[in-house]
């Protein structure tokens, strides 16, 4: 505080005493006991050009930037090391997307990918028999059911391939590397996840080609149904013989196309495993960050990292790729889109990683090394930071002291200097959340006029920091470094005793500007706000702030294309709370030193962020950002969900009390169909559906039923595999209950709705552990799935009558009972009502399509 009041009060007493100062230069400045030294120099000696202050500024953070988008280069280029061969990976990733869509049950994903992978495996092992490992192939197909969020999933003869990979004397402890090869309907799946698969065939052909023995086993496994609510991982952790010795496992996953995988997940509470990727991985890039915001379901999202975790009690490492988010599980998810480079990087990390594990003694036994979290993250990509969780507190609590006292010190300033710092240090505290919820609210505004404000909002914010330059006579540029030093502080404190490893961020936000701020107290006070010590200062904070800004591009590569995806509310509100944030957090050292008190005006940079604001303001206000773009480099397609469907409802007695048919249309993001009613005008707001309460599930053939849906009249679907639904068995238990039997024939995936009326509820069923698990108020949700060759689907439930003198259950019956079919590929994916409709949206939309029926009945 006292180089700082030292600067200001010179500056006042020169401004003030102008005519004094030449008369007498011995002469006292007012009551604050500063005197004017003979001679002094002019105010300009302490204080920064404005344009100076600027151009500092702007070259350091063009420099972070630079260093950011540097290492965001070198993470894609992978140098060859010879035990990876990427040109070799590349040619297995087209292979097996040259089929195309490959959905659970289609010929693509049963026959032609599996046969492929067979080959290839085989080729492997025949090349590496003469070796000191061996390679032993299982080919299984699982039948089970098990809970999901919400609900239940049940699968019969999905597809897996196992490779188990150990040394000819066998292994007890086994390492396992896991990938899918399925994808959703109408992608290719490149990046989610053929890609994966095509990096562990290499990565098996290195290991088996080894010239010393492996310490333990390796199994891999190629996984064939993953976007069906990760069914083949639970086939595999639950049934298969050699899931028994299974340690650990790294699981490969997309949330993006192409680019960089990112360690987002670890443990639980196993810190050898992230320790481990530290010693091993030639090019880390991990955040344990992105673990905290994945594991808290922030992302809508969801990996076979759960299922290993949760139903085979194993710790592990999930890594996805992360980029082009935007076309995530659409027709641009090609080979074409994922570098060669890129895969030769994936392909070092996950080899040097398995390579380490397979070799270490920890795998032995993992049970001995299990002591809490870790925190981690990489710095640019060149050097990975990991240490103990329980070390981290011991820092952050250590560094939040240390804060205190040195705002305590301030607050005990003599001649009432102190009480007033308390004063104008809540002042300003109060007035930042208040500039925040302003620029959020000015968001949702513009929001609900269709526009889009993320950008704009830290320019008001900026704007309205700036004006608070007229807090009474405390110097606010010290000020204000105290206020974001105490608001660091007060997140890191949040966060270390809410147990997050996350708080390491805010401790290195209050880390080193406290310590460059001290550091430089000396140089401040003899020369005054120098060129000098503005260099210096940036240097200070040069760590935190790329590391910052290194964050921040990961947390908007990954959330930004997510509510894209998402349309349970405004997306804009979201980013513009994060963005507003961001630039709060981000300006907050920079704004204090070289903008409020070591520049001698910001009259013309506060023109210049109100000009630019304007110019903005202006720009979005007549719509100048369109959010979708068909650029072949850079696309940023709007995801819309379109079903031919015909809808049949049954009453008690068996006949057809209702059917109609339409094409089903579901928007992916907020805008809804905003942007295609003027392209396509039949699709408006008077086709939007509301939810029919008395049948199961709004009554819509689909798991993904909310506000955001069009029916529009359509003919009628005839699949050439039509459903078959039909109750095997009614009958009283001797408990009270009524148990019914159904059996079912149909496409690959199938949807049960069950809806038990008032008055009766369901006491146990076929499903997981037979108890029965709401998806919503009054209904349940079974999703379901096979591959070739699969019998009838058979299950049964029991339910129970409270009344029997109930009139709704005389006039309605106990229960409604839905089944819906979609048909994903093959001729009866497609209708010619279906065709004429997809030729008329927009190149800038990506419509995903399928047929689907969806029969009710009433018993």
């Amino acid at each position: 505080m006292q180089s700082g009041t030292n600067i200001r009060r010179i500056k006042a007493c020169l401004q003030n005493n102008v005519s004094e100062r030449n008369d007498d230069p011995e002469d006292q400045c007012g009551t604050n006991g500063c005197s004017v030294v003979k001679k002094k120099p002019d105010v300009s000696f302490y204080l920064l050009h404005e344009g100076v202050g600027v151009a500092l500024v702007t070259v350091f953070i063009l420099v972070l930037w630079g260093l950011v988008h540097l290492s965001l280069q070198q993470l894609v280029i992978g140098k060859a090391t010879g035990e990876f061969n990427a040109a070799r990976a590349r040619k297995h990733l087209e292979r097996i997307t040259s089929v195309g869509p490959r959905p659970v049950g289609s010929r693509e994903n049963e026959v032609l990918t599996v046969n492929f992978l067979l080959e290839q495996i085989e080729h492997i092992k025949a090349i590496s028999a003469l070796g000191p490992n061996s390679v032993t192939v299982d080919v299984q197909r699982p039948t089970g059911s098990y809970k999901i969020p919400g609900g239940f999933t049940s699968y019969c003869k999905v597809s897996n391939i196992a490779v188990r990979l150990e040394p000819k004397a066998g292994a007890q402890h086994l390492m396992l590397a896991n990938c899918h090869f399925d994808t959703v309907a109408n992608s290719p799946g490149a990046s989610d996840d053929a890609v994966s698969c095509a990096v562990m065939l290499e990565v098996l052909h290195s290991l088996a080609n080894l010239s010393t023995p492996l310490r333990h086993g390796v199994v891999f496994l190629f996984n064939g149904a993953e976007e069906t609510l990760l069914q083949a991982s639970h086939g595999f952790i639950t049934q298969h013989p050699w899931a028994k010795q299974v340690r650990a496992f790294i699981n490969l996953e997309a949330v993006g196309v192409g680019g960089k995988e990112l360690v987002f997940q670890t443990g639980p509470e196993n810190p050898w495993l992230i320790q481990a990727y530290n010693h091993a991985a030639k090019h880390p890039f991990a955040s344990v960050v992105g673990q905290e915001i994945f594991q808290r379901r922030w992302i809508p999202s969801d990996t076979d990292f759960r299922i290993y975790r949760d139903f085979g009690n194993i710790p592990g490492i999930d890594l996805a790729f992360i980029e082009n988010g935007f076309i995530y599980h659409t027709k641009y998810d090609t080979p074409d889109r994922i570098l060669t480079d890129s895969i030769q990087r994936a392909g070092d990390n996950i080899l040097a990683v398995l390579k380490h594990l397979v070799m270490s003694k920890e795998l032995a036994d993992s049970s001995e090394y299990v002591h809490g979290n870790m925190v981690f993250f990489d710095l640019l990509g060149m050097v990975m930071v990991a240490y103990p969780a329980h070390v981290g507190t011991i820092i952050n609590y250590m560094t939040a002291i240390a804060t205190f006292l040195y705002l305590f010190k301030k607050c005990f300033y003599p001649r009432n200097v102190g009480g007033r710092y308390v004063k104008e240090l809540a002042l300003v505290i109060m007035c930042l959340p208040l500039v925040t919820v302003l620029s959020i609210v000015f968001s949702c505004y513009k929001c609900h006029q269709g526009s889009s404000m993320p950008l704009l909002t830290p320019l008001t914010l900026c704007v309205c920091l700036f004006l608070l330059q007229g807090v009474h006579h405390l110097e606010v540029g010290e000020l204000y470094f105290d206020v974001s030093l105490l608001l660091w502080c007060g997140a890191l404190v949040y966060f270390t005793a809410n147990g997050l490893c996350s708080a390491y961020v805010p401790m290195l936000m209050v880390a080193f500007p406290l310590a460059t701020k001290l550091l430089l107290a000396r140089e401040f006070k003899l020369r005054g706000a120098s060129v000098k010590y503005s260099v210096l200062y940036q240097l200070g904070l040069a760590l935190p702030y790329v590391h910052f800004m290194f964050l921040i591009w990961l947390v908007f590569e990954v959330f930004t294309p997510t509510l894209g995806r998402s349309n349970a509310y405004p997306p804009d509100v979201f980013l513009a709370t994060l963005v507003t944030l961001t630039i709060l957090f981000f300006s907050s050292y920079f704004v204090s030193v070289h903008f409020i008190y070591l520049a001698r005006s910001t009259k013309w940079l506060l023109a210049g962020l109100g000009t630019v604001f304007t110019v903005f303001l202006l720009l979005v206000s007549c719509g100048m950002f369109f959010p979708y773009t068909a650029d072949p480099s850079g696309p940023r397609p709007k995801q819309v969900f379109i079903q031919h469907t015909t809808r049949i409802f049954h009453g008690l007695d068996g006949k057809v009390e209702s059917r109609d048919s339409g094409l089903w249309l579901n928007s992916f993001d907020y805008t809804g169909m905003q942007h295609i009613t003027p392209i396509i005008p039949e699709i408006n707001d008077t086709i939007k559906t509301n939810c029919q309460e008395d049948r199961p599930f709004c009554g819509y053939p689909w798991f993904r039923s909310d506000k955001n849906n069009w029916y529009l009249p359509a003919p009628e679907v005839f699949p050439k595999s039509p459903v078959e639904f039909q109750l095997l068995s009614k009958e009283e238990t001797k408990w009270g209950t009524v148990k019914m039997t159904f059996e079912v024939k149909g496409p690959s995936h199938m949807s049960l709705y069950l809806m038990p009326h008032r008055g009766a509820s369901l006491s146990s069923w076929w499903f997981g552990d037979s108890t029965p698990q709401f998806y919503l108020a009054r209904e349940y949700f079974i999703f379901y799935t096979h591959g070739l060759d699969a019998p009838a689907w058979n299950f049964w439930f029991e339910i129970q009558e409270r009344n029997s003198t109930n009139e709704l259950l005389i006039n309605k019956g106990m229960i409604s009972v839905a089944i819906s079919s979609h048909y994903y590929f093959g001729e009866d994916q497609r209708t010619v009502q279906l065709d004429n409709m997809l030729q008329r949206f927009p190149k800038w939309a990506f419509p995903s399509f399928w047929v689907s029926t969806y029969h009710m009945y009433r018993y």
